[in-house]
C-alpha cells in the first residue's frame, strides 16, 4: 500500500539544519505515526510522503516555504520590560501574546534593563531542512480516525472529542 490522502504511515526520521546540526531524530525512540492530508506535517515532506510505501527510504531537503516559512524581521519587536513586572521571565521562554492580528506565539530572544525582545518567528522560520526518512508501516485509515483528524494508537483516541 502506498502512502495517500487518509492513510496511516508510521516513519522514522532524522531532521537537520542544512549545516547538519540535528534539530529531531525518531531513531532512537518510538517512530512517528500520521495520517496523511491532516497537516500534521510540514507541507514539504508531506508532499514527498505521497506514493511512498514500505521500506522506502529517502532525503530530501525541504526550503523554507514549503517548512516553517520564511523568516519576517518585522515580527522581531521589543517590548517595554515592565510589562513583565509580575513575571518571572527567561530568554527562551514562549507565550501567547495578543496582537493586532489576534494571538500569536512569541518567544523572548533578549532581556536587558528596559526591554524584553521577543520574536514572533517559528524557531525554524527561515532554515531548510533535510530530512533522512524510512517508511515503516501504512495502512488505511478508519472512519474514525479520518473524523478525528489523527491517529488512534493501539485502536484508542487518546482524547475526548
Amino acid at each position: 500500500m502506498n502512502i495517500a490522502h487518509n492513510t496511516i504511515a508510521t516513519i522514522h526520521f532524522t531532521v537537520c539544519s542544512s549545516d547538519g546540526t540535528q534539530i529531531d531524530s525518531s531513531k532512537n525512540s518510538q517512530p512517528m505515526v500520521f495520517l496523511q492530508g491532516s497537516h500534521f506535517l510540514i507541507q514539504g515532506l508531506e508532499d514527498e510522503l505521497e506514493g511512498k510505501t514500505v521500506g522506502d527510504k529517502f532525503v530530501i531537503d525541504i526550503a523554507p516555504n514549503l517548512a516553517y516559512g520564511e523568516r519576517h524581521e518585522e515580527l522581531v519587536q521589543a517590548v517595554e520590560k515592565s510589562m513583565f513586572e509580575d513575571m518571572e521571565i527567561n530568554e527562551g521562554m514562549t507565550f501567547r501574546a495578543t496582537t493586532d492580528d489576534g494571538e500569536q506565539s512569541v518567544m523572548i530572544i533578549e532581556i536587558n534593563d528596559e526591554e524584553v525582545i521577543v520574536d514572533g518567528n517559528h524557531p525554524l522560520s527561515g532554515l531548510t531542512l533535510n530530512f533522512d526518512v524510512e517508511i515503516l508501516e501504512v495502512r488505511e485509515a478508519s472512519e474514525e480516525e479520518i473524523s478525528h483528524g489523527h491517529p488512534h494508537t493501539d485502536g484508542e483516541c487518546e482524547h475526548s472529542h
